[in-house]
């Protein structure tokens, strides 16, 4: 077993915190229709996993896996605010509070007006004066007309009122002044709620990305062990998607949350300061909307944190699946990995909709408490009001208080549930962040020797890997590697080669035993400078997204040249090159050292990558070096020379070599043969060969047959040269002499050179017909949500008809003769206002359910669609820079996650502010043409702004989509690179670009933030210049006799509640603005139509019966399309007959792996054509042409399933055990799977981490022989195989190529000497073809070849 024995499936979890999701997604698994007992979705629970080990290994064991949990904490989520950021804070907290208490004043200001607009004599009661005369008078100080009336009877006693001299001008003054007051507390709002909003918007980005970074940095802290826990997807979901809703949870909608709040308890205070006993006698509701918020939050936060839970595992096998769309596409499994992932999301979409009822639910009740206090209110409030206790303002003063107070949490509720959302994120966040490493690279602990000699002793070793704890990989292992010594070490894959490699790094702790450096124990060294003194290349090397020459500075780290200048580090850069034979194709790219090499190096040919990452150890001249397979992808050629370069750095220092080429460790000092992790023999090549023991059987295995002595094929024989072998059907002399086709510009290049035309961004109009037709599946429940939300809207015009009434009789009967029949008017008030709360409690109740349950399945269809659409795109479309594995599965979990922020109460709220807003104006026009349109004609100005915020806003998301996209792809590619990120000791390197990345996005934010704000600040001020407005006019036709008390009110609270609709609703702009950036990414990627569609019905169907698998490339030139300056074949021409065993051979870089990819169709040539039977396979349906071909990568590819399930996906169709089994006896790899405790449940792990890189293989061939193909493609399907099992496997390759077309592209000569035709290739041409014997004969190139793979002189 190899050290990729470390990492297990991304979807193992910690039991004790995900025990709902596991039962859930087990549950789910066992429908599939994937035939696995233990497909993706079975996810291992950690309760029984260590029962059988003692105590102390189970404990030792358990500290690298376990993850400890972390509850919800609002405080948690400041943590890394320093001294500065808290002083901005409480400036911020300050001015939330003095926002909050602007809303009391108002509500103190709209009592005093209420008892000055109650105060005047109704049309009624004037009438009744017969002695009543109006005089038109003019005030030349104030510049405006009034009323004056004079009485001549005595009516005043009866009626309550003085009507001697009463003047209109005093309540016109009066009206003005508070009108005044209310737009000065407008002007203290716009200011409070823009210093506020800035504030919380610019913190928020700050400490969310300090989160971030640290979240990252604890990641790569982290002992590899925890890996086995989670995938790198699942690191980017929470890097890319859950960070932005923690930092929602401390943006803005934490300031509204406070503002509301302070209204809340200032309302109280307020009404207990004019009448404590009604403000007792309503108190009880208010308690209740307190109870239903606290109990609500916890609900969702709960809920909410499971539905994160269950898409990041989800996450994680997007994040697999898409890095591996080539095998995915090769064998046609789209639709079964798309399954997979809707199992998840089905997971995360039932606690998601949980979230949207305890949403619903609690809006609804919160609806209902508000309007019972008003109903308590009206009712308590006339009995104390007739019984003198207190006065009309007090009365209204307390009605008002204490339900804008109720309403703020109404108002609230969105914010809450953001907030919770963001809560839920950051338990799996700040548990990452708060777990303490069982191996800390970060530590400053250990110590560190003055000299390093380099003597390595593995003394008495027992180790088990903790993700498979029922198998012990070493057994009381023991071995001394001297200083400067080369030691080699050869056996079976799964011996334990790669585990000793990962004890030395210090990757995992042994059980017992000592692995001892220089006779210092280095769990006792510090193990950031123990890996420092260690270079490693490893079986399957890992580049990162950036230039040659970066990648090979990455060695330096740690070393005096670390700091060193650019031209020093260039010239030891470019020595290492040379050593590691890569100068000379690094020379011929466009860019030389600078060329970018692509995500993970996909812009690399396997040996070119290795070549690099060969530099790279070498660059620093490391004490101790070693080499996991580190030549195995390498040509022959290159192979002996890089061989030669690390035969030269080996001398004086300690190097540790696992090979399966045996050829390229005959020259060490020590060769150590193993076996199911003990020592079978060591020696010297000469010394075991001499034993003719295990190791001269696999020496025996690798032997290359030599040149027969036969006078008709000798080096003279001219006939021999020019004629071939009559099944190989080319003669040599065809592809001897070929040169480029002179053009004055090749099709190849020119084709690169189309302009694009520039695509206008989707229309808001045209994005919600998309979402439409996504979600349109649950109409009925949308329909019933806008339903449900325009009954709340026009309940709230029903509340203003009421409060309408309610004043009217307050003025008509507000004296003491009229108390009975005010009591008779307004108790039937109170009851409409318990039965509106009623109405409110099920049209919100059941808007807030149903647009959760809608938004929630809508989610789910997004993400399905996006995944499936993913991997619907042709391969080129993965090749782009923008297309990073990173950047996509970001995008899968933030583009949906923003549509997601819109739905529930949130659409709830919209639909509720269109109706108020649409009906309420029509309403208020009909009752009172000149103050509705007034008023109303003032909430335009409320859209505009909003309506600029949200254009602006979502132009804004759209320019900073690529600068956060970049740092999740920088993140994911960290992760995904783990080993190697710390076998070179980059943490602090990549979390400081990662902070500057991250700095630069914040500095770039700022100016959108404050233009934001402002807006923001604006628009809630505007409320209140409304309502000054409102009084200010409304108080003059009152007074004028033009509009009577209740057409007022009427139109006042239905302006108001309009207003304040209008304004809470862009109080979520930023959400809409990356909603509609999500929606415009989400059109762009379904409505994209590849060139090479798997998923199209067009194109002839061979039927499989007459495919006879004949492959011909006639002249064909390509390039791939992310270089296109950089020809990778050249007029390649050549032909397979039906049942040849054809060999691609030749140096790293010349098109071999190309070739395999033009006959999978991953590509199309520029120029020339690709045959299948005689016919052009671009005319050919795509999926039935691949389901004819069966691939073996050069680096295997499973998934995090069990081994059946890996096998299983190479066929098209359901297949049986007994058929697995015969696959993987065909493979040489049914006596291992048997070997283990489960075996074939046995998962596999992320992209196959439990298992050694042998046994990949072996896995990826069986899945490859069930297929039953006609075309068989390896590309150096035996590369990482062990002598032994490589001479078995190439045994039954042999078998199954029978009767079948078979292309293997390889290094390893031994491997197909027995082939029908070898193709020689050099530049993207044919250098010379022939069978072994043939080439041999020819003592070209391919002779130069066999030369240096020999293990033994002829």
């Amino acid at each position: 077993m190899t050290k990729k024995d470390s990492i297990s499936s991304s979807s193992e979890t910690d039991a004790d915190e995900k025990q709902p999701l596991t039962v859930t997604a087990e549950s789910v698994s066992e429908t599939s229709s994937i035939r696995s007992k233990k497909g993706y979705s079975a996810i291992a629970g950690l309760q029984d996993e260590f029962a059988g080990l003692s105590d102390n290994d189970a404990e030792i064991l358990r500290k690298q896996i376990h993850v400890p949990s972390v509850a919800a904490s609002f405080i948690r989520l400041y943590r890394y605010a320093d001294k500065k950021d808290k002083i901005i804070l409480f400036f911020g907290f300050g001015a939330s509070i003095l926002e909050g208490l602007m809303r009391p004043l108002m509500s103190v200001v709209f009592g005093a007006a209420t008892q000055e607009f109650t105060d005047l004599p109704t049309g009624a009661m004037m009438s009744m004066f017969n002695g009543y005369n109006k005089t038109l008078m003019y005030n030349e100080t104030s510049g405006s007309s009034y009323y004056q009336y004079n009485s001549t009877g005595n009516f005043s006693s009866e009626y309550g009122y003085d009507y001697e001299s009463f003047n209109n001008s005093l309540f016109i003054s009066s009206i003005s002044r508070l009108a005044l007051y209310l737009a000065l507390i407008g002007v203290g709002v716009s200011i409070l709620t823009f210093v506020k909003s800035y504030i919380f918007i610019d913190r928020a980005e700050v400490l969310s990305s300090r989160i971030r970074e640290h979240y990252l940095a604890a990641t790569l802290r982290q002992n590899i062990g925890y890996f086995d826990k989670l995938g790198s997807g699942e690191i980017t979901t929470r890097i890319s998607s859950d960070t932005v809703l923690v930092q929602d949870a401390m943006s803005e909608k934490v300031s509204y949350v406070i503002s509301h709040s302070t209204t809340f308890l200032a309302a109280t205070i307020v009404a207990y300061t004019q009448s404590p006993l009604l403000s007792s006698i309503i108190i009880g509701s208010v308690i209740m909307i307190i109870l239903v918020s606290y109990f609500g939050s916890m609900a969702i936060t709960k809920y909410s944190e499971r539905s994160q839970e269950g898409y990041a595992v989800g996450g994680s096998l997007a994040e697999e699946t898409i890095s591996s769309v080539r095998n995915v596409q090769a064998f046609g499994i789209q639709d079964r990995m798309a399954q997979a992932y809707d199992k998840f999301l089905e997971v995360s979409e039932k606690w998601s909709i949980r979230a949207g009822y305890a949403g619903g639910l609690q809006s609804g009740l919160t609806f209902l408490f508000a309007f019972s206090i008003d109903s308590l209110a009206y009712w308590q409030g006339t009995r104390l009001l007739t019984e003198g206790r207190v006065t009309v303002a007090v009365m209204m003063t307390v009605i008002m208080t204490l339900f804008q107070g109720a309403f703020s949490f109404t108002i609230i509720s969105p914010y809450l549930s953001n907030i919770s959302t963001g809560l839920a994120a950051s338990t799996k966040i700040f548990a990452t962040i708060d777990r303490k490493s069982a191996i800390d690279s970060s530590s400053e602990e250990g110590e560190r020797l003055a000299e390093v000699n380099g003597d390595i002793e593995l003394r008495n070793v027992r180790f088990i890997y903790p993700s498979r704890p029922n198998v012990t990989v070493l057994r009381d292992f023991s071995l001394k590697i001297p200083a400067g010594k080369t030691v080699a070490l050869v056996g079976a894959s799964g011996s334990g080669k790669s585990t000793i490699v990962g004890l030395i790094e210090r990757f995992y702790n042994p059980l017992a035993g000592e692995v001892l450096l220089d006779g210092h124990n280095i769990l006792d060294l510090n193990t950031r400078w123990l890996r420092q003194k260690v270079a490693l290349v490893s079986q399957e090397p890992s580049l990162f997204a950036c230039s040659i020459f970066e990648n090979i500075c990455y060695g330096l780290i740690g070393t005096p040249f670390e700091n060193a200048s650019v031209v020093e580090k260039r010239e030891l850069v470019i020595e290492a090159c040379k050593q590691a034979n890569a100068w000379d194709f690094i020379q011929e790219l466009p860019n030389g050292l600078d060329t970018s090499v692509g995500e993970r190096g996909f812009l690399m040919s396997g040996g070119q990558k290795q070549r690099i990452a060969i530099a790279r150890a070498i660059v620093a001249n490391p004490r101790i070096l070693l080499l996991d397979e580190a030549t195995s992808a390498l040509d022959t050629k290159s192979e002996g020379i890089v061989q030669e370069a690390l035969d030269r750095a080996s001398k004086n220092r300690t190097t540790i070599v696992i090979a399966h080429r045996l050829s390229t460790i005959k020259d060490a000092d020590l060769i150590v043969v193993m076996r199911t992790g003990e020592i079978l023999e060591q020696g010297t090549h000469e010394e075991l060969i001499a034993k003719k023991g295990d190791y001269y059987g696999l020496v025996q295995a690798q032997s290359i047959e030599a040149l027969k002595e036969d006078s008709s094929e000798s080096e003279d024989s001219d006939e021999g040269e020019a004629l071939l072998d009559e099944k190989a059907g080319i003669p040599l002399a065809k592809y001897s002499t070929l040169t480029r086709v002179r053009t004055s510009k090749s099709t190849s290049s020119a084709i690169f050179h189309k302009e694009v035309e520039a695509k206008k961004p989707a229309s808001i109009l045209e994005v919600l017909a998309t979402l439409y037709k996504i979600g349109r599946a649950d109409l009925t429940s949308m329909l019933v949500g806008l339903y449900s939300g325009a009954i709340t809207g026009v309940a709230f015009i029903g509340i203003g008809v009421i409060y309408g009434f309610a004043l009217q009789y307050l003025q008509e009967y507000s004296t003491p003769y009229y108390y009975e029949e005010l009591k008779r008017a307004l108790y039937p008030i109170a009851g409409f206002l318990f039965m509106h709360g009623a109405i409110l409690f099920i049209s919100s109740t059941t808007g807030g359910c149903m647009f959760g349950y809608s938004s929630s399945r809508l989610v789910r269809r997004i993400r399905t669609l996006s995944f499936r659409q993913l991997l619907r795109q042709d391969i080129s479309y993965f090749d782009a820079d923008e297309h990073s594995v990173g950047a996509l599965t970001a995008g899968l979990a933030s583009d949906a996650q923003s549509i997601e922020a819109l739905g529930g109460s949130t659409t709830n709220k919209l639909v509720e502010s269109m109706v108020i807003f649409i009906g309420g104006f029509i309403f208020c026009i009909i009752i009172g043409f000149k103050l509705g349109l007034v008023m109303f004609g003032t909430i335009p100005i409320i859209l505009i702004i909003g309506g600029f915020r949200f254009k602006f806003l979502a132009e804004f998301v759209e320019q900073t989509k690529e600068g956060n996209e970049k740092s999740s792809t920088y993140a994911c590619e960290a992760t995904s690179a783990i080993r190697t990120v710390l076998s070179l000791t980059r943490e602090e390197e990549i979390v400081e670009r990662y902070r500057t990345n991250l700095e630069t996005l914040i500095k770039g934010n700022r100016v959108a933030n404050f233009k934001s704000a402002f807006l923001d600040g604006f628009a809630r001020g505007m409320q209140y210049f409304i309502m000054a407005l409102g009084f200010w006019y409304g108080g003059i036709l009152v007074a004028r006799g033009e509009y009577s008390l209740f057409q007022f009110f009427l139109i006042f609270v239905i302006v108001v509640f309009g207003s304040e609709n209008t304004t809470t609703v862009f109080t979520f702009a930023p959400e809409m603005g990356k909603a509609l950036n999500a929606g415009r990414s989400i059109k762009t990627l379904l409505e994209s139509v590849p060139e090479i569609d798997a998923y199209s019905t067009d194109g002839d169907v061979i039927p499989e019966e007459e495919v006879n698998g004949e492959i011909e490339f006639r002249d064909v030139h390509f390039r791939y399309p992310t270089r296109p300056e950089v020809p990778v074949l050249k007029g390649l021409n050549l032909s397979v007959k039906k049942g040849q065993f054809v060999a691609l051979v030749g140096s790293s870089g010349c098109g071999k792996s190309t070739t395999i990819g033009l006959i999978e169709s991953f590509y199309r040539p520029q120029r020339g054509t690709v045959f299948l039977d005689g016919r052009d396979i671009a005319t050919l349906n795509v999926s039935a042409y691949r389901n004819n071909i069966a691939l073996v990568q050069q680096e295997p590819v499973l998934y995090a399933g069990s081994i059946k399930y890996n096998v299983s996906l190479g066929s098209p169709r359901p297949v049986s055990d007994e058929e697995v089994e015969t696959a993987c006896k065909q493979a040489n790899i049914h006596n291992f799977i048997m070997s283990l405790p489960d075996g074939y449940d046995t998962l596999c792990g992320t992209k196959g981490t439990l298992l050694s890189g042998g046994q990949k293989q072996r896995i990826a061939i069986a899945r490859a022989l069930i297929r039953q193909p006609k075309v068989l493609l390896l590309d150096e399907a035996t590369s990482a195989l062990d002598s032994e099992s490589e001479k078995i496997v190439q045994a039954a390759l042999d078998d199954a190529a029978k009767g079948r077309t078979t292309i293997a592209v390889a290094h390893r000569l031994s491997t197909i000497q027995n082939a029908d035709v070898i193709y020689v290739f050099e530049n993207g041409k044919i250098l010379e073809t022939g069978t072994h014997q043939q080439l041999l004969a020819n003592r070209g190139k391919y002779f130069d070849l066999v030369q240096l793979q020999a293990l033994e002189k002829n």
